[in-house]
């Protein structure tokens, strides 16, 4: 089976995530056009307790991909078959039941979280959704325990057409029934998106499995427990803060009603803090999930290898790469929030700034994402755990504090998720430190990206209000002067040696 290094693998999950949340935006454009920030926020309201779902059973995908890394590197083929057999086993199970729970307690769960009752069709459409990823993302963690993350692009770009394809297409024939009904198409095209790419994964596996050996080993009963006893300390930590994003569906728009707004207001203001600024801040970060995505199986293989030089070698250029793609990302969404609102959402260009603050929280959204990877794959499972509950702590009460407050309002959730994850990002990298005995050069990993970022944004702007003046095309203004920035920026990374260049080009030797 084909085989990627760090670098490849994340530039080869990064571009199709990119891809992929760029096919999102073609979801979420004609959906706000039809059902607008109201009908966003009640498509909203109900997703976190999805997403609880998928953080609850997270940890299962990242024990396949670490148990099958660790397999795979001392050639034990036959672990490696049924380490993916046992967790399909257990996520099914975990899958099925959750489905079944959200089919029969719909109702009943948008009372007991005091949803606006229009977000129950939303969770009605989505319902089938956790069978499904579940299957599928156990076929995810398997080909990333090989180190191969093509078949895991490839299906993320398959699910997100199914999803736009379906959902838009639902969204728009449900419409004359209510937003309501709209949304809950849209959420349904979660389900058919996932569904098609797990054919697509089924099928690359069983052509993968002529690799194998399918003998079964002596002592079987010990990979249920081993994958249990890394995945539920992962999940642990999806689940507080997917906890937080369902604690904050309920009290950020009652907070929001204390602080003088109506029902409605308060739902439009969760849709463009949640439905827009939050979706458009996951785009860069799709690149640090593809670098955390790789990186867990490389950290796994050096570790069980006791290759320390190169454990370290590995962690540097993932806080490196990490930085290289956050802090041009915080730059750049902070400078041109108006221009990237204007251009993605025209007409419904509300939120700004709240894009523009909520950009501050990705360097230590991505820094805490990538120490985690790092610490889970050295078996330190519990330490980002409890890193994080700390973190959702300090988000929910500085979020309960401020939210009420009038002129602060949907901010004060800004400043709760900035704090939080500072918190987190602050807590991992101590512990990185200690436990990998790890000397950290910030100047290298922060300062020189965030030189590289200041001169990129300044010829972004400079060029951008340039172009704008003598054209008056703010997408094309827009296109030219980002794109011509890109390039600035990297030109940058390399003058002042942010990567050893004869290192970076060996990696590539293998992409000709």
């Amino acid at each position: 089976m084909k085989k990627q290094n760090l670098i490849k693998g994340t530039l080869i999950l990064g571009i199709t995530g990119i891809a992929s949340k760029i096919l999102g935006m073609f979801f979420r454009w004609p959906l706000i056009m039809l059902i607008g920030d109201e009908g966003i926020g009640y498509y909203q309201m109900s997703y976190p307790l999805y997403m609880f779902f998928i953080a609850t059973a997270s940890g299962i995908p990242v024990a396949i991909s670490k148990m099958v890394a660790e397999r795979n590197a001392v050639n034990d083929r036959e672990g490696i078959l049924l380490v993916l057999k046992k967790a399909i086993l257990l996520m099914a199970i975990m899958g099925g039941g959750f489905t079944v729970f959200l089919i029969i307690f719909s109702k009943q769960l948008v009372h007991f979280f005091n949803w606006n009752e229009k977000s129950y069709y939303s969770l009605v459409g989505i319902s089938l959704a956790p069978i499904i990823i579940s299957l599928v993302s156990s076929f995810r963690g398997f080909f990333q325990g090989m180190q191969n993350m093509i078949p895991t692009a490839i299906s993320q770009i398959i699910e997100q057409v199914g999803r736009v394809l379906v959902g838009v297409g639902l969204a728009y024939v449900l419409l004359p029934k209510g937003i309501e009904y709209s949304a809950g198409g849209a959420a349904f095209g979660a389900v058919f998106g996932a569904g098609i790419a797990g054919v697509y994964l089924f099928i690359k596996y069983i052509r993968s499995k002529s690799e194998f050996k399918v003998v079964k080993p002596a002592k079987n009963y010990k990979i249920l427990s081993e994958l249990l006893y890394i995945a539920i300390p992962i999940s642990l930590g999806s689940t507080v803060s997917s906890i937080m994003s369902l604690i904050d569906s309920i009290l950020v728009p009652q907070n929001l009603i204390k602080a003088g707004f109506t029902y409605s207001e308060a739902a439009k203001l969760y849709g463009q803090l949640t439905g827009k600024a939050f979706v458009l801040i996951n785009v860069p970060l799709t690149l640090s999930i593809a670098l955390c995505t790789s990186l867990m199986p490389v950290i796994s293989e050096a570790f069980v290898l006791k290759r320390k030089d190169e454990l370290k070698s590995k962690i540097e250029s993932a806080l490196k790469m990490s930085m290289i793609i956050a802090i041009p990302s915080f730059v750049g969404l902070f400078f041109m929030s108006n221009q990237v609102m204007t251009i993605i959402f025209p007409g419904h260009s509300s939120g700004s700034d709240i894009l523009k603050y909520l950009s501050i929280s990705i360097p230590f959204i991505v820094l805490s994402q990538v120490t985690t990877s790092v610490l889970q794959g050295v078996k330190k499972y519990a330490i980002p755990v409890i890193n994080l509950f700390l973190a959702c702590v300090v988000k929910v009460v500085i979020n309960n504090y401020l939210v009420p407050i009038g002129f602060l309002n949907v901010y004060g959730a800004i400043i709760g998720t900035v704090s939080g994850y500072m918190v987190s990002c602050v807590l991992n990298i101590i512990a990185v430190k200690i436990v990998c005995n790890f000397k950290i050069k910030w100047y290298d990993i922060i300062m020189k990206p965030a030189y590289a970022s200041v001169l990129m944004i300044i010829g972004v702007m400079f060029l951008y209000m340039n172009i704008y003046t003598k054209t008056m095309n703010m997408i094309l203004s827009f296109g030219v002067s980002v794109l011509l920035g890109i390039i600035v920026y990297f030109i940058f990374i390399f003058l002042f040696g942010v990567f050893d260049y004869s290192r970076v080009k060996s990696r590539f030797k293998g992409f000709r």
